[in-house]
């Protein structure tokens, strides 16, 4: 029995349950039960096989048991909230963490016998019969929980709205980056970028939440540029076919780079960074592209207002004449370019880091669950591996 196990099993493990995921929900969780750990904490991570495989939670020391909840609704979440009973039942937990809507529905219908804590990371965006789910489940979610974590102030309000009994900010932190492997010209030999020409990149899942249609659209008025400017996308996902023919039908000058476990490399080659999702809480390519000073233009929604403040130029969402004028203006003006990478690595140094959320997590499972877990000032880094 390792130590962490024995130190922790007098007061019980800490269950982190996540769904389908292959961006920030899991980077989340795996950098948690990283510091829960390292501070002398018991981690039972449940969720999909598909999400041990990319995050490798058994690899920071957390024990793994798979609870397959798919990204959307089917008879299986019956199955799921099976699987989690028997997870539960098998070790001594003290608290159960759902990361999710969808977690904190199978979480909420399992009904732990222990204190029950819930984080929203994302908006009910989409309309029809499925936004209608989605906010009845919402709604059971928020009232089932003991404690509601908002990643973003907004879904802090929508929960309360719904009647969570006790609804808090948590900001979720990004993964430090690790250093670049190659220098700048390097990453930019590789599309072909010129010293002297602008190299735009957005990073995240082609889903249409990102609203990438808009960037290929506004990078399509940029060939009237001289030089014109290269614009590239990381991510893989279901919009992938649409938006590969939507910049052939613009002769628009984006090149989709899929899946990329480079993006700190990438962030090194660019010039400027752009976010057009609909929503966001606290994006984590957002917090990247700051932290190593890459201008930022973004859309103003969700929390990302709060994370950047002054700090990167603000656009509303679905706008493409916004995003050509902002990015526009950045590619005539080096010194507005350098005066946002100057603010971005100030506002960034305010940010909490990893070390810092574990801690106020800890403290939270203590509270609810006194003798189980006290603050902790672990060292929680785990290096970012993609999708946003």
């Amino acid at each position: 029995m390792t130590e962490p196990t024995q130190r922790a099993g007098r007061g019980g493990t800490v269950a982190l349950l996540l769904a389908s995921s292959t961006g920030g929900v899991g980077q989340h969780v795996r950098s948690l039960a990283a510091g829960l750990i390292s501070g002398g904490i018991a981690v039972l991570v449940c969720g999909p096989a598909a999400t041990e495989e990319q995050f490798k939670f058994t690899g920071v020391g957390a024990r793994f048991r798979a609870v397959e909840i798919p990204a959307s609704p089917t008879p299986a979440d019956l199955r799921a909230v099976t699987a989690f009973r028997r997870a539960l039942a098998a070790e001594p937990v003290a608290v159960v963490h759902a990361h999710g809507l969808r977690a904190g529905l199978v979480a909420v219908v399992a009904r732990p016998a222990v204190p029950l804590v819930v984080t929203w990371h994302n908006a009910v965006l989409s309309g029809g019969l499925r936004g209608s789910a989605s906010r009845l489940v919402e709604r059971v979610v928020a009232r089932g929980a003991q404690v509601t974590l908002g990643a973003s102030v907004d879904l802090v309000a929508r929960a309360t709205a719904l009647g969570a009994p006790d609804a808090r900010f948590a900001p979720v932190a990004a993964p430090p980056l690790p250093e670049p492997h190659r220098r700048r010209d390097a990453v930019r030999a590789e599309f072909g970028v010129g010293s002297d020409q602008p190299l735009i990149l957005s990073v995240g899942r082609l889903h249409p939440q990102k609203r990438y249609d808009v960037l290929v659209d506004a990078a399509a008025r940029w060939r009237t540029h001289n030089p014109v400017p290269a614009v590239v996308i990381a991510g893989s996902g279901p919009a992938y076919l649409q938006l590969a023919a939507r910049i052939s039908a613009a002769r628009a000058p984006v090149t989709l780079l899929g899946h990329r476990t480079d993006v700190a490399d990438l962030l090194a080659g660019a010039d400027i960074a752009v976010v057009t999702s609909d929503w966001e809480a606290r994006q984590l390519f957002a917090q990247e592209a700051m932290r190593v000073g890459v201008p930022l233009v973004a859309t103003a929604v969700g929390g990302l207002p709060e994370l950047v403040e002054d700090a990167a130029i603000l656009v509303p969402p679905g706008d493409v004449d916004a995003v050509d004028t902002a990015v526009g203006r950045l590619l005539e003006d080096p010194a507005r370019r350098a005066e946002l990478s100057r603010r971005a690595r100030a506002q960034a140094a305010t940010w909490p880091t990893e070390a810092e959320t574990c801690a106020h997590l800890a403290a939270l499972y203590a509270e609810l669950s006194p003798g189980t877990a006290g603050p902790t000032t672990p060292d929680a880094g785990a290096p970012s591996t993609g999708p946003r």
